[in-house]
């Protein structure tokens, strides 16, 4: 296989991982109604790169670090259980912000404020707590490429592959729902973010489970 074919196919495989709805779906949706497209890019990007470590991981066959991720399984889902939790409790139980555009305007002020590179940060950091991504990349890596033929070309080829068709979903995402959110009153908007804090919170519970 060429690597332009390999590039193009592992664009597909990160498509195909990223588009499922899951809490990091849910965390872009929410944060793209509340605080705009920056934002939500933002955490499309976050998830992109912790995507991308994590295919790294499992195509350079760094397999002291996946088993070290995947002995912490428990402790990891524990902690990204907790941060979700918190995040949609925190949803749902905040006050009302300011009425209009004065809401908008204020949460673009924040987000031109460092918003958008804690909200990558923190969508990073919450994608990496998912350590069995390492095994679906290494299926995926195993797949592409026959054993023997894994150079370093091809896993970083690879790599970018997944990297570009995370993130062209994300862009995706944030443009449907950003055309959305200018087509949705404030009312509806803050029913949609009860709702997503409903979502977060459920899916923290699923990952605490998980852990216990």
């Amino acid at each position: 296989m060429s690597l332009p074919t390999l590039f193009l196919t592992a664009a597909g495989g990160g498509l195909a991982v990223a588009a499922p709805v899951g809490p990091m779906a849910m965390l872009c949706i929410r944060r793209t109604l509340t605080s705009g497209p920056r934002a939500g890019l933002a955490i499309g990007l976050g998830i992109a790169c912790g995507d991308a470590c994590y295919g790294m991981v499992a195509a350079l066959g760094l397999v002291g670090v996946s088993q070290f991720m995947l002995a912490y399984d428990k402790p990891l889902h524990l902690v990204a259980g907790l941060v979700l939790l918190y995040l949609g409790l925190r949803t749902v139980l905040q006050k009302p912000g300011a009425e209009g555009d004065e809401g908008d305007a204020a949460a673009r002020l924040r987000d031109s404020n460092g918003g958008a590179g804690r909200a990558w940060a923190s969508a990073m950091l919450l994608t990496l707590t998912n350590p069995q991504t390492i095994i679906m990349f290494a299926a995926l890596f195993a797949t592409l490429a026959p054993r023997g033929a894994f150079s370093t070309s091809v896993a970083m080829t690879t790599v970018a592959g997944v990297f570009c068709g995370s993130i062209a979903w994300w862009c995706v995402l944030v443009t449907l729902v950003s055309g959305a959110r200018h087509a949705l009153g404030m009312r509806m908007r803050r029913w949609i973010d009860r709702a997503a804090g409903l979502a977060l919170a459920a899916f923290g519970a699923v990952e605490i489970r998980r852990a216990l």
